[in-house]
């Protein structure tokens, strides 16, 4: 038993050396560290960089655990500066009805934060998504009169965060913003419109931050495929001042303004021509005889009609301001022009409804004055026929009657006197051959065309024409 115990012991302590030499490899191979002995030298490599260590987290890296990040870098001391530049992507809307624009932008944001630094010996920056901004202190910049505003989110947040070893810090951001844009429409169609869009911080006044343009008007770039449907853009540029608010401060504000100038052509095919065609088209009644009731009273009232649609359509795409605009100015003269074409029908008709009364009723008195006096005289047939042309057929036809001429009151007062004759009948005729009175109606067909123009009518075509041009070139040379 003795000689079995010492064996025992020998083999015991051989398996536990054993045991310690495979759990010192181990441990070695962990850590990373060679450990080579050859000739009596050991090969060393150069130190890691922490940035690459997997072992090491973003927030141990930054030690973003150990400060607060609740309040702004060097909190307490001078105002932290904070430089913007600004990238426009798309201008995608203009809207005169809500008076206001949208735009599609990169938003960048500069800043040092020396809690943020680490140590790095390539001097490499690291880039992280948005899921480490909600941890650290990022600007609050907001857009002053926006109505909505949201960052893309697709596929993920379109928020990116670049932190180098020093602590400078790069913060952007994608985001599309609708906001209002005081528009003035007193030369619309003709008019150009300049529209901003504000940044500005929300809580830290410029004690605490200073806002400003990083590259100075080169902060501010535009992609050159930009365009919109009905505006030209003609220059984009930045500007900074100061706000005030009386009861929080001053605070540091940034202005990107656009200059936008409206394509004039569309209004053109769609307003002023149509509009200038109606103008034209109740012109053409001054030269419909005025005896044509229906047609003139129908052309008056559909070109009345058809300005008025116009009119509306132009309205109902605008907003409903209280001042008067250029395009109102021309279509509300046209439709003045085209309801007076209207009145001057009206007029027309009536005057020559009046003068025809009188005419008729002057035609009444001359035949009854020109017609013989037969009162007293018995046995006398007397017939008088005015205003007549008669072939020789019509005066074979009165056989039996002895032809006079006409006498004068007068004389057949004296007549009265004479002893009786035989009975007669007074007849004034004028005779003539059907080729004379062919010739007859037709100048008499043309003197009538020619007395039912109205005077009215001759001075319309004319003053109506006249003054229409003389108002376009007025209008044109104000307004362009």
């Amino acid at each position: 038993m003795p000689y079995l115990t010492k064996p025992l012991l020998l083999l015991l302590c051989l398996l536990v050396s054993g045991e310690c030499r495979k759990h010192g490899h181990r441990v070695r191979r962990w850590t990373g560290t060679v450990e080579t002995e050859k000739h009596g030298t050991s090969l060393t490599k150069k130190p890691p960089d922490v940035t690459k260590s997997r072992k090491l987290k973003t927030e141990h890296l930054l030690k973003v655990d150990d400060h607060d990040f609740t309040m702004r870098p060097a909190f307490g001391g001078p105002a932290i500066p904070v430089g913007v530049d600004v990238q426009v992507e798309s201008l995608d809307s203009i809207s005169e009805v809500d008076m206001d624009f949208t735009m599609t932008l990169y938003l960048r944001h500069y800043w040092k934060d020396e809690r943020l630094s680490f140590t790095s010996s390539t001097n490499k920056s690291m880039t992280f998504d948005g899921r480490l901004v909600k941890k650290i202190w990022v600007p609050d910049v907001f857009f002053v009169h926006s109505k909505r505003s949201f960052i893309h989110d697709t596929t993920t947040d379109n928020i990116m965060l670049r932190v180098f070893p020093d602590g400078h810090v790069l913060y952007s951001l994608r985001v599309t913003v609708t906001a209002a844009c005081n528009m003035d429409f007193s030369r619309f169609p003709l008019d150009s419109q300049t529209c901003s869009l504000e940044l500005e911080s929300y809580a830290y006044t410029d004690e605490d931050l200073m806002l400003y343009w990083k590259s100075g008007d080169e902060s501010l770039s535009t992609d050159d495929r930009i365009s919109l449907s009905q505006f030209l853009i003609q220059k984009f540029h930045t500007t900074s001042r100061l706000a005030f608010y009386s009861s929080t401060g001053w605070y540091n504000r940034l202005y990107i303004n656009f200059t936008l100038r409206r394509h004039i052509f569309f209004f053109l095919l769609q307003t002023y021509f149509p509009a200038t065609l109606m103008v034209m088209l109740s012109w053409v009644s001054f030269w419909i005889d005025r005896r044509a009731v229906p047609a003139r009273v129908s052309l008056g009232i559909t070109t009345v009609l058809t300005m008025s649609t116009i009119i509306t359509g132009v309205n109902a795409s605008m907003p409903r301001v209280s001042y008067i605009k250029a395009v109102d100015i021309y279509l509300w003269v046209s439709f003045v022009f085209v309801f007076l074409s209207v009145l001057e029908y009206a007029a027309v008709n009536y005057l020559s409804t009046v003068q025809d009364r009188r005419e008729r009723k002057m035609r009444e008195r001359a035949r009854s004055q020109s017609l013989p006096c037969t009162c007293g005289i018995s046995q006398t047939r007397t017939m008088t026929m005015l205003d007549g042309t008669y072939s020789e057929a019509d005066t074979n036809s009165l056989a039996g009657y002895t032809e006079e001429p006409m006498v004068p009151e007068e004389e057949q007062e004296e007549m009265h006197e004479v002893p009786e004759k035989p009975e007669h009948m007074v007849v004034h005729l004028s005779v003539s051959s059907e080729s004379t009175t062919t010739k007859k109606k037709k100048s008499l067909r043309a003197l009538n065309i020619i007395q039912n123009t109205h005077a009215i009518d001759k001075y319309s075509r004319m003053i109506f024409p006249g003054s229409y041009i003389f108002f376009n070139l007025i209008y044109w040379s104000v307004y362009c």
